[in-house]
């Protein structure tokens, strides 16, 4: 469902989602589908879609709250760090940089040691929104750090989304820090 997202069928995950939540009753997959639904509309990069973004990660939020220990596997990781850094996505495609930069912060600390491919990938999206930013020393830091990170543990998906990055770089070929970068992604 979020794959299609992914491929910028916003209308149709958010369709998808939608019908989702008529039918999930368990809390954690509810904060689940509502974290994914407010990325879905905030991807659509619609402004007008802010309040119903808002109201999707605070329904998150509450549903988390209420979720106990009996969840189903498919998202019986769902957590607070989680939470935090789908927050922090969703708000960076509003346009809230600050907020959003705090919460993504705030989801990689709440990660444990054994959620490390999911911190790689926090990284990333970290990286890539300091690109956004035209931060690119913060941007290499992030990308080095998450690069560092998923070849040590092996994470092939973390390894492609920092590779998805590189491109982005060429630009800041100067950069304090972009050299090396691009360097350590070279070897």
């Amino acid at each position: 469902m979020m794959r299609r997202a992914w491929r910028g069928d916003y209308t149709t995950a958010a369709g998808i989602l939608h019908h989702a939540l008529t039918r999930a009753h368990n809390p954690a997959a509810r904060c689940l589908l509502q974290l994914r639904l407010a990325r879905t509309l905030a991807a659509r990069g619609d402004r007008s879609e802010r309040r119903n973004v808002l109201r999707a990660l605070t329904a998150a939020e509450k549903h988390l709250a209420d979720a106990g220990a009996d969840r189903p596997a498919w998202c019986a990781w769902v957590s607070e760090a989680d939470l935090a850094v789908d927050s922090g996505q969703a708000l960076l495609d509003l346009g809230d940089t600050g907020r959003a930069h705090r919460l993504i912060t705030e989801g990689e600390h709440l990660l444990p040691a054994a959620r490390d491919k999911t911190r790689g990938v926090f990284l990333t999206y970290r990286a890539a929104s300091h690109l956004d930013l035209k931060e690119p020393e913060a941007a290499a830091a992030a990308a080095a750090e998450a690069l560092v990170l998923a070849r040590r543990i092996g994470a092939p998906r973390c390894i492609s989304l920092v590779n998805g990055l590189l491109p982005r770089f060429q630009a800041y070929g100067k950069a304090p820090g972009v050299p090396e970068f691009l360097q350590l992604a070279a070897a």
